[in-house]
């Protein structure tokens, strides 16, 4: 459920709050909103006392089951809210999340409501015993992530509530500089609110008044290079390697999804069928259309050339000098991932 419409839901007439609710997401600006909102639904319907708790594997679990089973001391109704942000409750604190599952099991109006933020699971903890339950029992809501073809509607979105408009150029522009990090996007629109008045922001005085506050991933860039959006490509890789990310690292996320597409080339020229084979190499969600736009750019015949000039980005990366390439490992990094990005429409 989103958060909007589980605020509409709880705004009708008779409509109480479940026992508990369970936030999870990637980003923390969306999290943190989603929790903010469901606090002030229950300030608003009496859960006055509030109790907080910042857990891990390590931490004392048994204070949540002290603060969750015992009475207020001035008869209010408590909120207690659980943060973990690992994700990773080790068996104590399993134990203590799985008890309070089955306390708030079918539970609505009850004197303690309870609010677990947790980030986005993985596939074995999103199965394990206490996830399922704290599913089954309480009211979920995942946060999807903002992906960067969304940001700029997202950011109108917000500007909209500061009763600010901006053209689709300038709002284009504050999502390359603020992309992959919405929590400091989100700060700059708050910032653009007290700069300047309602209405049409002018572009330029934008341009000035916002900082390049982009937080630059590995997966922007593979996502980039499997587009082909050149643009976006050289300017993630210079945000990389102006923070100081691991060549290394950059050259995994690249270099894997050049052998992987390879992989999958091969196979589908011999004649399998695209989309097994795509299941098989574990390439699905957002992820497939963006490998599908590469497979159909670049010739079967082009990616064990590809291939090889990953493993000589390696050799230069480690200091090996090679015949035909770039002496900067960054540059020549750059050279293979434009060779993806890059590559013409296959006849």
């Amino acid at each position: 459920m989103s958060v909007d419409r589980l605020l509409e839901s709880l705004g009708r007439p008779g409509t109480q709050l479940a026992a508990l609710y369970v936030v999870t997401g990637d980003d923390p600006l969306l999290t943190i909103e989603a929790a903010d909102a469901l606090r002030a639904v229950a300030k608003a319907a009496g859960y006055l006392e509030r109790n907080s708790f910042l857990m891990d594997a390590r931490s004392d679990w048994s204070a949540l089951g002290v603060s969750a089973q015992s009475g207020s001391l001035f008869g209010d109704k408590q909120l207690v809210e659980v943060s973990l942000p690992t994700g990773k409750p080790g068996k104590p604190g399993a134990e203590a999340l799985l008890s309070l599952a089955a306390r708030s099991k079918g539970v609505s109006g009850g004197e303690v409501l309870t609010i677990v933020s947790l980030p986005r699971l993985d596939k074995a903890s999103r199965e394990s015993k206490w996830a399922s339950a704290l599913f089954a029992a309480g009211t979920m809501l995942e946060m999807p992530n903002i992906e960067r073809a969304q940001l700029p509607k997202w950011i109108e979105q917000r500007l909209a509530r500061q009763k600010q408009q901006a053209e689709p150029a300038t709002l284009e522009w504050l999502a390359d500089k603020v992309e992959g990090n919405l929590l400091a996007a989100h700060q700059e629109i708050l910032k653009l609110g007290l700069l300047f008045d309602e209405g049409l922001l002018p572009a330029e005085a934008v341009e000035q008044a916002v900082m390049n506050v982009a937080r630059y991933n590995i997966f922007g860039l593979r996502d980039a290079m499997l587009a082909g959006d050149v643009p976006r490509l050289v300017r993630i890789m210079g945000g990389l390697k102006a923070e100081g990310e691991a060549l290394p690292l950059v050259l995994w996320a690249v270099g894997e999804e050049i052998r992987t597409l390879a992989r999958v080339s091969e196979a589908s020229t011999a004649g399998q069928d695209l989309t097994s084979v795509l299941r098989s190499q574990r390439i699905f969600g957002t992820h497939e259309p963006l490998a599908r736009k590469a497979l159909s750019r670049v010739s079967p015949r082009n990616w064990p050339a590809a291939v090889q000039h990953a493993h000589e980005v390696d050799r230069l990366i480690k200091g090996l000098p090679v015949a035909g390439r770039l002496q900067d490992p960054w540059e020549e990094m750059t050279r293979l991932a434009m060779r993806v990005a890059a590559a013409g429409p296959r006849a």
